[in-house]
């Protein structure tokens, strides 16, 4: 017998698609060593001597992708929210990141935010540090000693930023290196992605060596996108040989070279979506922070109507949950106010499109992950909702509607990530 099969039974609940649930009572998931190699209702013969972990009347869904969070901002959730975007960066969110210098203080609050993460149900991430090259190696240890996955990446400021994280342009690729050197010792846990934090506060030349440094080590990009108003105007101020905000990007190669993602993409003319679409670049849909800093609803049937690519982001701490499953629902009651107030054209995003953007949407970016497909990472969580009150009988897709909605962290009965389980 093969010692890294492993067989987990329930019912089984993920999207291959954003249209539809694919839904297996009392069904069977086969894993070896990180990947699944069967799901189905019954148990092929070639397995029957292997021991099942029979989670009985559970529900087993995959484990929660967040593709926009910044760690550093942990303490500061629920804070500032009547700011709108830029007095709230000056005011909370840089004065918190300049604590990250100091190393032991990096130490513990990212090993709590990571916590939080895994004891929500998020089983990747793909995360912002701060300009502190030891202080963002202390995020990477702590995503590896949870044992889930993330992208981590060191954040780039070397303009229009407060002096006490203002970085010299030449140390800051330095540093980037040595990020992305340093990253391999947390594989497989640990991927390192280049981060300029918006382009307001990165130099032309600053932008132009980060693309190359992608290109170079074959790495991804991620930063934020029309989010605010008053921010895209500055942009235009800052970059006019640029056509607009998105094209700085691609003008320096961070869009349309690598893999990336681009937060937020609220106000986007048609051509900005166009570039999008092309370049197949990944928008992370942040509703929680959108909402809190008064920045816009995303038009987010809109750009799938047009080919983007979407995901989920909890966008701490702009956005004040880790709970992906809140941030889902607040994706799917954002839309439907889109379609109410504002634009009647687009109809509001559906249960499985949600529950695909917080899954399989994000689980992209890391590759055959999100999904209980053949081949793909098995990332799950076992929800055991039966201390929800309930007197009436359930589907499993509605048992899961009502947990998504009205459930916390403490139905979570299991996690895994690449087959391992987790702890917390």
């Amino acid at each position: 017998m093969n010692g890294n099969i492993q067989i987990v039974k329930g019912h089984i609940l993920f999207t291959k698609s954003p249209e539809a649930f694919t839904i297996i009572e009392n069904g069977y998931i086969v894993v070896e060593g990180p990947c699944i190699q069967y799901v189905g209702e019954s148990l092929p013969i070639e397995y029957e001597d292997y021991h099942i972990t029979d989670y009985g009347d559970t529900l087993i869904i995959p484990g929660f992708v967040d593709t926009h969070v910044h760690g550093p901002q942990y303490c500061n959730r629920g804070l500032g929210m009547d700011m709108e975007l830029l007095p709230w960066l000056n005011t909370y969110t840089f004065p918190e990141e300049e604590k990250f210098k100091d190393t032991a203080y990096a130490n513990m609050v990212y090993t709590s935010f990571v916590n939080d993460l895994v004891r929500n149900g998020t089983t990747r991430a793909v995360i912002y540090g701060t300009v502190h090259l030891q202080g963002t190696v202390e995020l990477m240890k702590a995503v590896a000693d949870a044992k889930i996955c993330a992208y981590v990446g060191k954040v780039n400021m070397d303009q229009n930023s407060p002096e006490y994280l203002l970085e010299d342009s030449n140390q800051s690729i330095v540093d980037t290196m040595q990020a992305i050197l340093v990253a391999e010792q947390f594989e497989p846990y640990v991927r390192p992605i280049i981060t300029p934090r918006f382009a307001p506060t990165c130099s032309g030349p600053l932008m132009r060596e980060l693309g190359r440094l992608a290109k170079k080590y074959n790495l991804p990009v991620q930063s934020h996108l029309s989010e605010n108003r008053g921010e895209i105007d500055w942009v235009a101020a800052l970059f006019p040989k640029s056509k607009d905000y998105t094209s700085v990007y691609v003008d320096y190669h961070l869009i349309g070279t690598q893999p990336c993602i681009m937060a937020h993409c609220i106000h986007l003319s048609d051509d900005e979506i166009d570039i999008l679409a092309q370049t197949n670049t990944l928008v992370a849909h942040c509703p929680y922070s959108n909402n809190n800093l008064s920045s816009g609803i995303a038009p987010i049937r809109k750009l799938l109507e047009r080919g983007v690519p979407i995901s989920l982001g909890s966008d701490i701490s702009g956005g004040h949950l880790t709970s992906m499953a809140r941030v889902l629902t607040e994706a799917i009651g954002l839309s439907k106010m889109k379609w109410a107030e504002v634009d009647k054209e687009y109809k509001p995003l559906t249960l499985s499109e949600g529950f695909y953007g917080a899954t399989r949407g994000g689980g992209q970016f890391f590759g055959n992950v999100g999904s209980f497909e053949i081949g793909y990472e098995f990332d799950a969580l076992v929800i055991d909702d039966s201390s929800l009150f309930d007197m009436n009988v359930r589907s499993p897709l509605e048992r899961l509607e009502r947990w998504l909605y009205i459930g916390d962290d403490r139905q979570i009965a299991n996690r895994y990530c690449r087959g391992q389980q987790l702890s917390i």
